[in-house]
């Protein structure tokens, strides 16, 4: 069975709730700013790299090990993630440790992770 696209069966604008949506709606650079940050959640491997941080902050080595990847893909998916505020890192000694960048990434993962579970 073909689904059928969604039309307005009767062409009425609601006015009031228009205006209203476009009071709050966000420029446009906001706009392509979060859909951004949207696509560097869609590849598995930086996924993956975020669930893992989501339980513990690791070094390249760990996450490598973990995910049983090379260092130089992990490093170039955590640079990915660092530009994108997603991922901090902080050195201790010679070995930098990776963790998630805040309270927000936690929730988006641990949100993400129940949508998908029910």
């Amino acid at each position: 069975m073909q689904e059928r696209a969604e039309y307005c069966q009767e062409h009425h604008v609601h006015a009031d709730r228009v205006a209203h949506v476009k009071g709050d709606m966000p420029d446009e650079v906001r706009l392509y700013d979060l859909a951004e940050l949207f696509k560097v959640f869609g590849d598995t491997t930086r996924i993956r790299i975020l669930y893992v941080l989501f339980e513990s902050e690791l070094c390249v080595c760990d996450i490598a090990q973990l995910l049983d990847m090379s260092q130089s893909a992990i490093s170039h998916q955590l640079r990915v993630l660092k530009q994108a505020r997603l991922v901090r890192s902080r050195r201790e000694g010679k070995t930098v440790f990776y963790f998630l960048a805040d309270d927000h990434v936690r929730t988006i993962i641990g949100q993400g992770m129940e949508h998908i579970e029910e």
